[in-house]
């Protein structure tokens, strides 16, 4: 069967093929289903999500899929939740996922001179992954951390109270 592009996002593509994972990775799986009570499996959903896009490196269809299988959920209650959270790739990332945060304190502290840096330092625009696939720059809704805006995400870390110069810090840093 062919690939055909959904309506509700672009970046999504509609397949039937379910993912395989390890043995072990379907025991973490299991060690999250038994955290809730029986019949309410369906809270495993985020973390189970999690799971996914780190072994697949983002959510594709396939793993969509093998989730909806494992949950024994629809496959639309998977995407909506998906969908809905910008913790989850719907498409490839770089090796560092930088998330600058674009609400209000952010920007008005900064956040599109932050941006600008960023871009301009990785020759890449908001949306796009350096061509070595180390890097891509998003912007993201409010990251919580308003007392020390502007701030990015880059994985789980935070990065908060940033200046230009310290942009350059954190970058190099990274390997």
């Amino acid at each position: 069967m062919g690939t055909v592009a959904t309506d509700y996002t672009n970046k999504v593509v509609k397949t039937d093929e379910i993912a395989e994972f390890s043995d072990e990775v379907i025991e973490e799986m299991k060690s999250h289903l038994v955290k809730y009570p029986e019949g309410r499996q369906r809270s495993a959903l985020i973390p189970l999500l999690f799971v996914i896009q780190r072994e697949r490196g983002y959510l594709d269809n396939p793993g969509v899929n093998f989730i909806a299988k494992f949950l024994d959920l629809e496959v639309t209650d998977v995407w909506e939740t998906a969908t809905f959270y910008s913790m989850f790739n719907l498409h490839p990332v770089g090796k560092h996922h930088i998330q600058v945060c674009k609400t209000l304190s952010c920007r008005i502290m900064g956040e599109p001179d932050i941006t600008g840096h960023i871009c301009d330092k990785l020759g890449i625009k908001v949306g796009e992954t350096t061509e070595d696939k180390r890097f891509t720059v998003t912007r993201v809704e409010c990251l919580g951390s308003c007392g020390t805006a502007p701030m990015m995400q880059i994985g789980f870390d935070y990065y908060e109270n940033l200046s230009k110069e310290k942009v350059d810090e954190i970058l190099d840093s990274l390997d």
